[in-house]
């Protein structure tokens, strides 16, 4: 011990950050000189990931475990994203014994992963794009038929002068129509305040129930937060999450979990010295509108699954025969595996806080499932006579010229983040002063109706090569979109500012985290 005393700082911090992270929490408890070594090691944030694509459970979760807890790292929370093939209540049992009571942790099921591979260190995009439950069949028979399916990406974060932590959006079990948005509204608004002195996170990372609809949660989101909160994530999964304190067992017996969030919110406690950990988000979409406006006359809901409607051209009265307008969009259209949907224009009042009055204007999609000589028939609930419609349907040239403007985004917040200009993507003017920005890594949400065609991370890591980088393929994706961009064209034609939009289909979702200096920051 005599001779490590002699060690100086320099060295000391040199060593300890070659250590792998269970040694280093170890090395941080030695003695206070040697934890403020290990302070310096983590003075900035550090995101890592891993990918595994082993058919065995247990040793794809070690694979990606001990890449991500390769070198010094206190993780402040874990997004673990597995393959409907794989045991979600296993695997999220697996990742949070090993990462600590006091992590927050989130495991769900997804439609494919994204990230470099823990063992090759190579970038892999994975779809899987068949029912599970058919795949049962032949599982037996073919080895890589039972290897479908099965796999984990695993990320997890270190943001000193943050505070992470999951809220729930909770449903009671004796009334199971009643989704309570405005306790978890209030719930989040808590968090924040009690950990960052104010009521705004910094960023929010949302999962959803497959069998919620999160439309009117996510309106009552965008209405509430002012327009830096950053809204990200998942709407359509299975998961299961740890929270970071609070036990969930004496909640568990009452409520279902409608979806979770996990919270980024200032540390009002922040030592003097730490950066600035910032978010940014840019979308890259999939869909294109086309045909005449519509406007629903009648809407009739079938429970919570799907809707009714009849409808007519905007500024007319006589009811469309839907089968004959399908029938006319299907011969227009080139490829049969073409996805359909009806893009809604919908003005709500808050209902969490109904003294603002002025009506909010949304943009919600609804997938088409079919119709008759009266009624259109779509996915979801939500839709009220008098809301104007436009179809929209999936189209790889828009998506392809979408991906190349997400990465001409991303370039110029690359080129940002080496000058003294503070950018955000959604407006680069946004603070003025000067600040440096260092990208760590990004996260990103990617709809699996996109096919396999597109390599998604593109635009992410031909930017920031060697920054970590986790992806899942979702169902429904999350990506608050303040600018209207789905619907800009759409409403500037009828003199209406654009419609916002946060849930979206045929799109691609990135979050990237970048990290000011204290320095640049003051």
């Amino acid at each position: 011990m005599g001779c490590l005393a002699a060690v100086n700082d320099d060295i000391l911090q040199n060593i300890l950050s070659r250590l792998p992270a269970l040694s280093f929490a170890s090395a941080a408890c030695v003695s206070k000189s040697w934890n403020k070594v290990c302070d310096r090691v983590l003075s900035r944030p550090k995101l890592v990931s891993a990918l595994s694509l082993n058919p065995s459970l247990p040793d794809a979760v070690k694979e990606v475990l001990e890449k991500v807890l390769s070198s010094p790292i206190r993780p402040q929370f874990a997004i673990a994203s597995i393959g409907l093939q794989f045991s979600l209540e296993e695997a999220h049992q697996l990742i949070t014994e090993k990462l600590g009571s006091r992590t927050p942790v989130i495991t769900n099921a997804t439609f494919g992963i994204i990230g470099r591979d823990a063992l090759t260190n190579t970038m892999k995009e994975v779809r899987w794009n068949f029912d599970p439950e058919e795949d049962n069949s032949n599982s037996q028979g073919s080895d890589a038929a039972s290897n479908f399916n099965r796999g984990i990406v695993l990320i997890v974060g270190f943001l000193p002068g943050l505070k992470v932590d999951t809220v729930p959006l909770l449903r009671p079990k004796r009334e199971p129509r009643f989704t309570m948005i405005d306790k978890f509204m209030l719930d989040i608004r808590d968090y924040t305040a009690s950990v960052s002195g104010c009521i705004a996170p910094a960023g929010i990372i949302l999962f959803g129930d497959q069998h919620t609809d999160l439309t009117p949660v996510l309106a009552e989101i965008d209405c509430a937060m002012p327009e830096e909160t950053v809204i990200v994530g998942d709407a359509s999964c299975r998961f299961l999450f740890r929270s970071g304190g609070n036990s969930q067992s004496s909640i568990t017996d009452l409520y279902y979990f409608d979806a979770v969030a996990l919270v980024f919110a200032g540390d009002k406690d922040k030592p003097h010295g730490i950066g600035e950990t910032r978010f940014h988000v840019t979308l890259s979409t999939g869909v294109m509108p086309f045909g005449p406006e519509l406007r629903a006359v009648s809407v009739t809901a079938k429970g919570s699954e799907c809707s009714w409607l009849t409808a007519c051209m905007n500024g007319y009265d006589e009811i469309l025969d839907s089968q004959r307008l399908l029938d006319d969009i299907s011969d227009e259209m080139d490829d049969e595996s073409t996805d359909l949907y009806i893009g809604v224009i919908q003005k709500r009042p808050s209902s969490i806080e109904p003294e603002k009055l002025e009506l909010r204007t949304y943009l919600a999609f609804y997938e088409v499932l079919g119709g008759d000589e009266e009624y259109l028939v779509v996915d979801g609930v939500g839709i009220r006579p008098g809301d104007t419609f436009l179809f929209y349907h999936s189209d790889s040239d828009t998506a392809s010229s979408s991906c190349l403007n997400a990465f001409e985004n991303l370039k110029v917040l690359k080129a940002a983040s080496s000058s003294k200009t503070r950018y955000s993507i959604r407006d680069a003017a946004a603070g003025g002063g000067g600040s440096n920005g260092e990208v760590f890594g990004g996260l990103m949400f990617s709809c699996h109706y996109r096919g396999e065609s597109y390599f998604d991370s593109f635009p992410f890591y031909s930017n920031f090569p060697g920054a970590p980088l986790a992806g899942v393929v979702c169902n429904r994706e999350i990506g608050r979109d303040s600018t209207g961009s789905s619907t800009s064209m759409w409403q500037q034609a009828k003199g209406e500012s654009p419609a916002r939009c946060s849930l979206h289909v045929c799109t691609t979702v990135f979050l990237v985290l970048s990290f000011v200096t204290p320095s640049a920051d003051h």
